[in-house]
């Protein structure tokens, strides 16, 4: 098991880069154009616990999920996303084997805001329960097409809810 002491991250108060930024905004702008949310995470060497400096997109397949089965799926990707839950445990595994870490998974919200929704919180914990992953999240509003705020969240165990933390866009 992974403890919070290997993970600082999950404290809050990460450095991503501007790079990184661009990156979560590019995907943002391009997954509103196809009327759905962006998602992805981002990585950061294990040698600066604290910053995050790759993001990498991952496919948010809710529309193809609620194309074949809108019964069962009934909610779109312009409401909430779906990742393949297998190429998201590989990429955990491969950056702790090249000295890196997943430290935040993002998101973006379409014209709703940047805020940590009871879906999401589902989403990140075991259907209420502690979080999935020792990660913090990053969601992106993209309003009308634009991004217009990033905010970071972290695992509050004492009200075992999410709340914001201050993050820091560095060069």
């Amino acid at each position: 098991m992974v403890t919070s002491s290997e993970t600082p991250w999950i404290y809050g108060n990460l450095r991503l880069t501007r790079g990184v930024i661009e990156e979560v905004e590019r995907a943002g702008r391009a997954a509103y154009a196809r009327d759905e949310e962006a998602c992805g995470y981002i990585e950061g060497p294990l040698t600066d616990a604290l910053l995050g400096d790759r993001a990498v997109e991952l496919e948010n397949l809710a529309n193809k999920y609620h194309a074949i089965d809108p019964e069962g799926h009934p909610r779109t990707g312009r409401e909430y996303f779906k990742i393949n839950g297998m190429k998201f445990e590989k990429a955990l595994r491969q950056s702790g084997e090249q000295g890196r870490a997943v430290k935040v998974f993002f998101h973006s919200h379409l014209d709703c805001g940047a805020y940590f929704s009871e879906e999401d919180a589902r989403s990140m914990t075991m259907d209420g329960g502690e979080p999935s992953y020792a990660l913090a999240y990053l969601v992106t509003a993209v309003d009308k097409g634009e991004v217009t705020a990033h905010k970071l969240f972290i695992w509050d165990p004492s009200s075992r809810g999410f709340t914001e933390s201050p993050f820091e866009i560095v060069d």
